[in-house]
């Protein structure tokens, strides 16, 4: 598969995605309807909610992911250093210049966000910026920069804002599963209490078996794409080494955007 056919593929995927995550929002409506006894009303709300958390995700999914995460928006004079590498690689590569965050936080790491090349944000934590060498730090700003070129971004966004939005319903069940109220037509639902649960109990692995449907073909064409932006690879293998040695977790992590991180967020191995 070459760069133009990984494109095309990651723009299918991203809408598969999002009527994927529009008729499971729509699915746990009908069961809270369905088994609370209460009317249409509840599937309606829940289709108009999934039309608008997927209108949401696709337009302002990178600002809710950089938020989640504590990042902020810095300029060129804040963090000249920083913004030069990501200047001049964009520069090299005739591509728009995103906006650039820092997280301050002493783990290595960072990500990219954004639906495409022209509304792309980059975000890296204090700690990755003054841990690395300029070669390595240069290395992953390639690296991340590849992921808006070839249109990762779009469908990693789509995934971290759906996640969010499945979570709710997740809790919606639970709290309509077990309504008391001295009201004879709201008794508590042992089926959605059931449901609830399960659902409850499965929702830490969520985000983990979405990351695992979206191909690694992404990461290593990232890592080839960046090498050849750099024209040093060793700088980006160093990097991974630094980063999967630290493995220290992030002081603000969320189930939902760990995917996008180059790092396991929680601590451990590389995650991309």
């Amino acid at each position: 598969m070459n760069i133009y056919q990984h494109i095309a593929h990651n723009k299918q995927k991203t809408w598969v995605f999002l009527l994927v995550s529009f008729a499971l929002v729509v699915g746990i409506g009908y069961l809270i309807q369905y088994f609370s006894g209460t009317g249409w009303e509840v599937t309606i709300i829940a289709t108009a909610f999934a039309l608008t958390s997927n209108f949401v995700s696709y337009f302002h999914g990178d600002k809710m992911a950089l938020a989640m995460n504590g990042a902020k928006e810095i300029k060129k004079e804040d963090l000249p250093y920083l913004w030069n590498m990501v200047e001049n690689l964009c520069i090299s590569q005739g591509m728009p210049m995103p906006r650039v965050y820092v997280i301050h936080d002493d783990a290595m790491n960072a990500f990219a966000t954004g639906r495409n090349p022209q509304k792309a944000s980059v975000a890296f934590t204090t700690g990755i910026i003054n841990g690395l060498q300029n070669e390595e730090l240069e290395g992953v700003i390639a690296h991340e920069l590849s992921h808006i070129q070839n249109y990762d971004t779009r469908l990693m966004t789509i995934v971290a804002a759906a996640i969010g939005v499945i979570m709710v319903m997740i809790d919606m069940t639970w709290r309509f599963g077990g309504m008391r109220s001295g009201d004879s037509d709201k008794k508590a639902s042992p089926v959605l209490l059931v449901i609830g649960i399960a659902l409850i109990i499965l929702a830490p692995l969520i985000g983990q078996m979405i990351q695992l449907a979206i191909s690694r073909k992404r990461e290593f064409l990232a890592d080839a794409s960046g090498a050849l932006m750099t024209r040093y690879p060793q700088g980006l293998a160093n990097a991974l080494q630094k980063i999967s040695a630290q493995a220290k977790p992030l002081t603000k992590v969320n189930h939902g955007t760990a995917h996008l991180f180059i790092s396991n967020p929680f601590g451990g191995e590389k995650m991309k």
